[in-house]
């Protein structure tokens, strides 16, 4: 083996604090308490079930994995002090800690990692990230039955046929069925953060919910769910890395509306709040406690490619040219976001380090966002083609989203751009817990999405339109598209792999199998005596060392 050893060195930073919600004297009750508002209630903090940002964060407060992101956003050592990878790219050994112990005081060994990491694969848990983390390892296709074309499982799906392993309690050991230089940033995500088998298997639907029951591995723990109010996390005092911990819990209240967060916020009763009233956007943007940092995000649409009306996909691109992304991005957004030209987010960068936008090979299918008269004339003559002039024959159209941030606003000037095309939208709010699970079984026509890369690599957000990711809730579906992206996952040439992903991306848009909005960066407020906080470019506030100035 040539040896990468990560030293055990860890210079990991926090993020936003408070001393309690309501100050000084809840602190002097409590201990040092963080209050920090993140979004509304999530539909789950399992970690192989969570597909949210939201609950990612809340994750990574109570879950520590392998590897975590430091404050300079390199990959820094922690349940695992080093690792290796063979020559050929096909192993990896993880060496675990001395003394690793979970949230409840047991001690925990490298076959609770393989535990964790074949219970995602298991099709029974239907975990929606599971291709997208563990697709490369060996015996993935074997585990989860080796479906067909269609999806359909032609052998018995058996989990334990991934290839990790625990030669002892120390070690952990994965083998690839092809090389991934990016492995040891998944080696960091929240979703294959490790979960007690004990725990788990006595209430399969529950343990996650139960703060009594739930058994995890991070800096804090969960030690209070009031659905609709917070979550309160606390120390744990049995965390590897418990003396760099410096609060003693932090409490993300869990709201729905702007103006009740910046209230909060305003009053002192939070330190840090991600959602504020966007129409006061322009003024809370010269604020000098605004901040803005940059991600590697987009905003999207899905049409659900399953339902008759979006079949042509001139139907589709119609939709898509309909829509002035400069002025959504500029005027809607003030400037926060900007105007997407294709599926992957500025930022990403190419096999050489360049940018992907600078490799474009086909200029024609990027949208030309200069010229939206043009692109509406388009729009009309494609419906048109697909005989629908003026929107003839096609429904009233259910635009389905979430009411939070600029996500209405939006949905308002859609209703509006589309009825250039003379189709009718009707606008369907849904509350946040029950809107991923409503578009991830496709119970809707028209949806919004969104992804906040989890990697800078092309693979992690082309995957999301793979037919059978479990994160391609637009149910696109091609065949040739699938096939690039396996021959990228084969490919150990880097510019040839790349070549792939623009290939993928430039049938995706063709075909406009998602339509792109704009891509994102995160705004947020934040208070001075917040120390040692800082925000990764993957969506995550990193909480784990932070410190509130007196």
């Amino acid at each position: 083996m040539r040896k990468r050893i990560i030293l055990a060195t860890l210079a990991l930073a926090g993020a936003m604090a408070l001393s309690g919600c309501g100050g000084s004297k809840s602190a002097s009750k409590n201990g040092k308490i963080l209050t920090v508002e993140e979004g509304p209630d999530v539909e789950t903090i399992d970690p192989a079930l969570n597909q949210s940002a939201d609950g990612a964060n809340y994750i990574t407060m109570i879950s520590d994995n392998l590897l975590r992101i430091d404050k300079d956003g390199k990959i820094a050592p922690s349940m695992a002090e080093k690792y290796e990878v063979s020559d050929d790219g096909l192993t990896w050994t993880f060496h675990l800690r001395d003394g690793l112990k979970w949230s409840d005081g047991s001690d925990f060994t490298a076959n609770d990692f393989v535990y964790s990491w074949q219970r995602m694969v298991d099709p029974e848990v239907a975990a929606p990230y599971a291709e997208t983390m563990l697709g490369m390892v060996e015996g993935y296709k074997d585990a989860i039955g080796n479906p067909d074309a269609d999806g359909n499982t032609t052998t018995t799906p058996d989990r334990t046929k991934l290839k990790v392993e625990a030669p002892d309690d120390k070690t952990f050991v994965v083998h690839m069925s092809h090389p991934t230089p990016y492995f040891d940033r998944l080696a960091t995500f929240a979703a294959l953060s490790p979960v007690k088998k004990e725990v788990v298997e006595a209430n399969p639907d529950g343990w996650s919910l139960d703060p009594k029951t739930y058994v995890s591995t991070g800096p804090f723990k969960l030690t209070e769910w009031k659905q609709g109010s917070h979550i309160l996390v606390t120390k744990n005092e049995y965390y590897w890395n418990k003396d760099a911990v410096k609060l003693d819990g932090i409490k993300c209240l869990l709201m729905q509306d702007q103006n009740a967060a910046f209230s909060a916020y305003e009053s002192g009763d939070a330190l840090m709040i991600k959602d504020y009233p966007v129409q006061e956007v322009t003024t809370i943007q010269k604020r000098p406690d605004y901040k803005s940092s940059p991600k590697l995000g987009i905003s999207y649409i899905d049409v659900n490619n399953d339902l008759d009306e979006f079949k042509d996909p001139k139907v589709r691109e119609a939709l898509s040219l309909a829509l002035d992304r400069k002025y959504m991005a500029d005027t809607i957004t003030a400037g926060i976001n900007s105007p997407a030209k294709g599926f992957i987010p500025d930022g990403v960068v190419d096999w050489d380090g360049s940018a992907w936008a600078d490799n474009i090979t086909d200029k024609s299918v990027y949208y030309d966002n200069d010229n939206f008269d043009a692109n509406l004339a388009k729009a009309k003559e494609l419906l048109k083609e697909a005989g629908h002039e003026n929107g003839a024959g096609l429904p009233t159209m259910s635009y389905t989203t979430n009411d939070a941030g600029f996500n209405k606003k939006v949905a308002e000037y859609l209703q509006q751009a589309w009825k250039e095309l003379g189709i009718n939208v009707e606008v369907n709010i849904v509350e946040w817990k029950s809107f991923i699970p409503q578009r991830r079984s496709g119970n809707y026509q028209i949806a919004r999405d969104g992804w906040v890369m989890d990697y800078n690599d092309p693979s992690n957000l082309l995957e999301c339109a793979y037919s059978t990711n479990g994160n391609n809730s637009s149910r696109y579906k091609n065949p040739e598209y699938d096939a690039l992206l396996d021959k990228a996952a084969n490919e150990t040439d880097a510019k040839t792999r790349f070549g792939y992903f623009h290939q993928a991306e430039e049938l995706l848009l063709k075909d406009a199998g998602v339509i792109p909005l704009m891509y994102q960066n995160e705004t947020y407020l934040q208070k001075d005596n917040i120390k040692d906080s800082f925000y990764t470019s993957d969506g995550i506030w990193h909480f784990e060392y932070a410190d509130i100035a007196e």
